[in-house]
């Protein structure tokens, strides 16, 4: 299977009240924890690993991701809160405001990592959790343990914010990016990674001599691109809808990679080394048609497959 490895958390979305003010409602999410569950909405075969509370926000989540077909046998309970991010909605577009100290998820350490993954292909990380620690540490030494032999995707996910020592946090990222197969950024996550008054392509290829086989950049409304090791590139436009918010679009858009990439045959090293521009399209397509349902619809909602 598939397995994502990172932040699972609630997510407070603003909601009008029957007084007219606005309130909060608690939507399960985290970008690790929406693409295992939108794998598992489409089909794939997929677990998560990642610090769960034992708290009503943690049942919350285990009974999602119970619903959404997705293995929790690698996720670690504890009795630590869980995390919650207070979501603002501008324009449909998301920022955040994390309650995140001490949380189940961050609190992760590298002793808590497996020492064994027998029924895992393939490995995916991102988000917050490769910027905060311990639970960072945790999944690079994760990484270290079981990518040597393992399709690895890394979506870094950038929030500048969490970032409490740029210098650790880009030779760990670093470090991750050279072991991974796809490295999936957006536009604003490369100016962060290698910056640069140089464009798009002209840092594209900065990112594949550090080691991986395709690099995903996804630019909003103006689609998706795929650059390949030898050179080749393809895009995608984002499949016109009416907006309701943003929250999830990038993490349901990798599910989507992932799905068809595992349902051709592809995600492996060896494949994902001889992938081909048509091939790569493919996968870019699946996951702007996945992304296209989510954000037309609130909070991370992803797709099942008879929905596509």
């Amino acid at each position: 299977m598939i397995l994502c490895c990172g932040e699972a958390l609630i997510d407070m979305i603003p909601t009008p009240t029957v007084s007219g003010g606005e309130g909060f409602v608690p939507h399960s999410g985290g970008a690790i924890f929406n693409t295992a569950v939108a794998l598992g909405r489409l089909g794939a075969p997929a677990g998560l690993l990642t610090g769960l509370s034992s708290d009503m926000f943690g049942e919350q989540l285990a009974d999602a991701l119970q619903a959404s077909h997705v293995d929790g046998s690698h996720v670690i309970r504890s009795d630590r809160p869980t995390t919650l991010a207070f979501v603002r909605l501008k324009d449909g577009h998301a920022s955040y405001s994390f309650m995140d100290e001490n949380s189940a998820g961050r609190m992760l350490m590298p002793e808590d990592m497996p020492s064994q993954l027998p029924a895992v292909s393939a490995l995916y990380f991102g988000g917050i959790s490769l910027a905060c620690e311990p639970c960072a540490d945790a999944y690079a030494a994760l990484l270290d343990r079981h990518g040597a032999d393992r399709a690895v995707m890394i979506d870094p996910n950038i929030r500048p914010d969490f970032i409490k020592d740029q210098t650790r946090y880009r030779t760990r990222l670093n470090r991750m990016i050279a072991q991974a197969d796809i490295v999936k950024v957006s536009d604003e996550d490369l100016d962060w990674i290698v910056p640069g008054p140089e464009t798009i392509a002209e840092k594209v290829p900065l990112l594949l001599q550090a080691g991986p086989a395709v690099v995903i950049v996804t630019r909003g409304s103006d689609g998706a691109s795929g650059y390949l090791a030898d050179g080749s590139e393809t895009s995608v436009p984002v499949q016109p809808v009416e907006v309701v918010d943003t929250v999830g679009a990038g993490d349901t858009f990798n599910a989507g990679v992932l799905a068809q990439l595992e349902d051709a045959g592809h995600l492996s090293k060896p494949a994902l080394r001889a992938l081909t521009p048509d091939q790569l399209r493919a996968a870019l397509s699946k996951g702007a048609e996945v992304a296209a349902v989510t954000v037309s619809r609130a909070g991370a909602n992803p797709p099942w497959a008879h929905e596509l």
